[in-house]
C-alpha cells in the first residue's frame, strides 16, 4: 500500500460465488405502508437473508439499503442458499396487504478480498444478474451453471443470449428454479435437494395419448413421420422439439426455426426458440402459432 491506495497485489484472490439477493417493490412499500411500517417489513426480509446465508456456509460483504451482497464457498452453496431464500420470502406473511419478494442475481468466479469486502468481475457480474432478474426469481450465468452438481443444474431453465451492461459480447443467462408446480420445492437443506416423487407425463395429440416415464424417457415432436408425436401443419419443423425426462422432472427443448409457444396453467404464454423450459402441471405447446390461435395444432401436456 502507498500513499493510502490499496493495490492489487496486497489483495488475496479466490474464486467464491457472488450473490445479491434484492427486495423487490420496496419503493411502493414505503408509498403504501408509510415509512416506519416498510422499514420493519424491509428488515424483516433482510433478516431471512441473512440468517440464511449463514445457514450455508455464506458470508454477508454488505446490506445495501434493501439489498444485500453475500459471498458463499462454491456455486453450489450459493444456488441452495438462494432457492431457501426464495422459499422463506415467500413463506412471509403479507405486510399490511402487501405481499413482498426479492430479485437473486449469482455468479461463481474469481474475486480480491481485502478488509472483508470483495472486488472484481465476479461481482459485477452477479450485480447484473440481480438486476435481470424478477420477484421470484433467480437468475445467473452459464458458467455459474456449469459449476453446479448435476442434480442442481437440472433444475435450471436456459433464458436467452443476453447483452449484460459493463461486458463485452453476450452471455447465456440462465433462470435456477427454486419450485415446482403449486407446491415450492426448495433446491436443497444442507447436502442435497429435497426427495420428491417420481411422476410421469401425459401428453396428448389429434386423440392419442402418450405416457412418459421410466420406460419412456425422450419424445421427439415435429413433421417427420418418425416423431413419436407427429405435428403435421407446416410451420412445424421436421424436428421441431424433445421433451426429456430427468430425475422426476419433464424439459421441453425448442429444436425448430419457428419456436414453440408454451401456456402453462394461468401463466402469460411464452415463446421458447432453440431453448429449454421445466414443464409443470397441465399446459399446451403450439408449433409456429400461439396456443390461441386458430391454426394452432395443439399437444396437451399435464404432469402426473
Amino acid at each position: 500500500m502507498e500513499d493510502g491506495i490499496v493495490t492489487r497485489q496486497t489483495m488475496a484472490e479466490r474464486v467464491l460465488a457472488v450473490l445479491f439477493a434484492d427486495v423487490s417493490g420496496s419503493t411502493s412499500l414505503y408509498e403504501r405502508l408509510g415509512d416506519r411500517p416498510a422499514l420493519d417489513a424491509i428488515e424483516s426480509v433482510l433478516a431471512v437473508l441473512r440468517s440464511t446465508t449463514g445457514e450455508f456456509e455464506g458470508r454477508v460483504v454488505k446490506s445495501l439499503g434493501d439489498e444485500i451482497m453475500a459471498v458463499f464457498p462454491s456455486a453450489a452453496a450459493a444456488a441452495r442458499a438462494a432457492g431457501c431464500m426464495q422459499g422463506r420470502v415467500a413463506a412471509l406473511p403479507a405486510f399490511g396487504n402487501m405481499r413482498v419478494g426479492v430479485r437473486i442475481g449469482m455468479h461463481a468466479g474469481p474475486v480480491l478480498e481485502e478488509g472483508g469486502d470483495v472486488f472484481g468481475d465476479a461481482v459485477n457480474t452477479a450485480a447484473r444478474m440481480a438486476e435481470l432478474a424478477k420477484s421470484g426469481q433467480i437468475v445467473t450465468t452459464e458458467a455459474t451453471v456449469d459449476a453446479l452438481p448435476g442434480a442442481l443444474r437440472d433444475a435450471t431453465r436456459d433464458l436467452d443470449r443476453l447483452a449484460v451492461k459493463g461486458k463485452e459480447g453476450e452471455l447465456r443467462v440462465y433462470e435456477l428454479l427454486w419450485r415446482d408446480d403449486e407446491d415450492l420445492t426448495l433446491l436443497g437443506t444442507r447436502g442435497a435437494l429435497q426427495a420428491v416423487e417420481d411422476r410421469g407425463l401425459r401428453l396428448e395429440h389429434g386423440g392419442r395419448v402418450l405416457l412418459m416415464g421410466a420406460a419412456l424417457s425422450t419424445v421427439l415432436l415435429g413433421r417427420d413421420a418418425g416423431n413419436h408425436v407427429v405435428i403435421r401443419h407446416r410451420s412445424a419443423s421436421r424436428l421441431h422439439g424433445r421433451i426429456e425426462r430427468r430425475r422426476d422432472k419433464y424439459y421441453y427443448t425448442d429444436l425448430s426455426t419457428n419456436g414453440t409457444y408454451v401456456a402453462v396453467a394461468a401463466d402469460a404464454e411464452i415463446l421458447v426458440r432453440r431453448e429449454q423450459i421445466m414443464l409443470r402441471g397441465q399446459g399446451r405447446l403450439a408449433y409456429g402459432h400461439p396456443t390461441t390461435d386458430s391454426r394452432a395444432e395443439l399437444v396437451l401436456f399435464s404432469v402426473m
